[in-house]
């Protein structure tokens, strides 16, 4: 199987609840019945305030909603996309390689409801300066062991960007979903750092850990709820 990851937005002045019933009455099903043999909706409408935790962001063009698809084969996406594009102002398709360093250590409800707690999605480039080699070795093997080590992240799914499947959209490499089991785990800065060592001290580690494979401006973050509509099988 192969995993795509499409990012939306939704046009101005529409409001949430609006965009995501069209995104979960509408195109989940579509998109399911055209044989997805998973399906995970993130939906932006979880209003956290991130200014304690994650004080970099990009605000200028906030994305609304996430989407993983797991398709047998990449080549099967156009009624993916044409049931997305219905639902949304614009998209960006990207072709993903998943990895879940932390998976839930219990689902306790069913595919369809909403996830406990919230979910950080994050979305960054590679910057210029780095080869490829050189960044993935720095997401992978430091700051991944960090963040794990300090946060108290209930699922972590890392997905590194193979190529894009859109014309349009920014070059993200990389799409990083962190579920926390409730709000509180995300924006109080002393639960978001103090899983292990002082909460202070940790704060300055990541910062300092993050310029060394990142472009911190240019970071995108949103806080979502998710919806597991069909678990990958």
């Amino acid at each position: 199987m192969e995993k795509l990851e499409y990012v939306l937005w939704k046009a101005t002045g529409t409001p949430v609840e609006r965009f995501r019933a069209a995104l979960l009455g509408k195109a989940a099903p579509r998109i399911l019945r055209a044989g997805a043999r998973g399906l995970t909706v993130n939906v932006a409408d979880v209003d956290a305030q991130l200014g304690g935790t994650v004080p970099v962001r990009d605000e200028t063009a906030s994305v609304a909603a996430t989407v993983g698809v797991w398709l047998a084969c990449v080549d099967e996406r156009e009624s993916v996309e044409r049931a997305l594009k219905e639902a949304c102002a614009r998209l960006a398709g990207y072709l993903v390689t998943e990895s879940v360093p932390r998976d839930y250590d219990a689902r306790t409800w069913s595919d369809g409801e909403r996830t406990p707690g919230v979910k950080l999605v994050t979305l960054f480039e590679k910057p210029e300066r780095l080869s490829y080699e050189k960044f993935i070795e720095r997401w992978h093997g430091s700051h991944t062991p960090l963040s794990l080590e300090i946060h108290p992240m209930w699922c972590y799914v890392r997905n590194v960007v193979a190529r894009r499947l859109t014309p349009e959209g920014p070059d993200w490499k990389g799409i990083v979903d962190e579920q926390f089991r409730s709000a509180e785990d995300l924006i109080n800065p002393a639960r978001f750092y103090g899983v292990s060592g002082d909460w202070k001290a940790n704060i300055q580690r990541v910062l300092e850990d993050c310029k060394t494979f990142l472009e911190l401006e240019r970071i995108q973050t949103a806080v979502m709820s998710e919806y597991i509509l069909r678990s990958p099988h």
